[in-house]
């Protein structure tokens, strides 16, 4: 595994640099790959470290293997400064059809790109952004290996304490935002049954680092002495450096119809006693609201754990990270996950 400090992280560079440091797996990972490595959708809050990750595993190897991220880039230092790792920039949006046609061509292609916060408010926004967009990234890519990334929230609520929702599970998506996730899941299986594309469908949840996550944001609670809503009592988190990792990896098993892998964190963790850690390290009290319902949104990440290893980053490193981070007013993305939102209205 990477080198993790065990002391605070003291500035975004140095988290940057974490985040984006590859484990010995993903560079053995990017030694057997071949041709480029588009990563789609690369400007949004985990894609600038994951494209720098594959990057420095491709350096690593010395392979001549270029990473290229593609994103509308509306933040020109966060451009620039993947540019300066080396990474190539693309800048694309992914609604044009004919601007997608015109992306370079690759071997590997990462799909992050999606709508979830404001689903509920512009619905026709978010399945055009997690349906027509997939759509046309799926045709120009038809001859690629593609990890396109979903999201937990297509299995709707299961009851807690059973390890959470498998992949062969049937999907019961609730709200607009994971009904249009599943859609961009049929939308991706259509196009590798009908062209034979290998593809891999990644249900995330969640990935957390210190300036975005659920994690951050029951510490920010804690810290700010809001209650902690524990109605949604239970969760699966997993640091995003080791999503990034396992998500690279995942390209291996791209299959023709497409292989389903949960990406999340082995333990159901209880909001309320992550609340309470949180407390103990920032010196405050948990407030809490409303009572655990019996059932969350939670995933089972066997399957990718046994296929990709396990994540390398233990809870009690991501907490005490976290709560110095937010202690001294470190810097924050301001997308609060809403975790603890039940009906599917984000």
């Amino acid at each position: 595994m990477p080198h993790q400090p065990r002391g605070p992280i003291s500035s975004v560079a140095t988290l940057d640099d974490l985040l984006s440091e590859p484990t010995p797996r993903v560079v053995e990972s990017m030694r057997h790959a071949s041709g480029d490595l588009v990563v789609l959708g690369a400007g949004g809050k985990m894609g600038p470290t994951l494209a720098r990750m594959a990057q420095r595993a491709a350096m690593a190897v010395g392979i001549p293997r270029q990473v290229i991220a593609v994103s509308r880039f509306t933040n020109v230092g966060q451009r620039e400064s993947l540019e300066t790792h080396g990474v190539r920039t693309v800048a694309c949006d992914l609604l044009d059809a004919r601007a997608v046609d015109s992306l370079p061509d690759a071997a590997d292609v990462i799909f992050m790109a999606g709508m979830k916060f404001g689903a509920s408010g512009q619905p026709w926004l978010t399945w055009a952004e997690n349906c027509l967009l997939p759509a046309a990234v799926c045709q120009r890519y038809a001859g690629s290996r593609i990890a396109a990334f979903s999201t937990g929230n297509v299995y709707g609520l299961v009851p807690a304490g059973t390890g959470g929702s498998s992949e062969a599970d049937e999907p019961r998506p609730q709200g607009e935002y994971a009904m249009s996730c599943l859609g961009r899941e049929r939308i991706v299986e259509y196009v590798s049954r009908r062209n034979g594309t290998r593809a891999v469908l990644l249900r995330l949840n969640y990935a957390c680092e210190l300036r975005y996550g659920v994690l951050a944001d029951i510490a920010r609670r804690v810290a700010g002495g809001e209650p902690v809503d524990v109605t949604m009592g239970y969760l699966n988190a997993i640091w995003q450096g080791d999503a990034s990792a396992m998500a690279i990896c995942a390209l291996e098993y791209a299959a023709s119809p497409p292989r389903v892998l949960n990406i999340a964190g082995a333990d159901e963790l209880s909001v309320r006693t992550l609340a309470e850690a949180f407390a103990r390290r920032l010196g405050r009290s948990a407030r809490f609201t409303g009572s655990e319902a019996p059932d969350a949104l939670l995933s089972s990440g066997r399957q990718a754990i046994d296929l990709l290893g396990a994540p390398g980053t233990p809870l009690d490193r991501m907490i005490d990270w976290i709560a110095d981070w937010v202690r001294s007013g470190g810097a924050t993305l301001g997308k609060p996950t809403r975790f603890d939102v039940r009906d599917g209205r984000f």
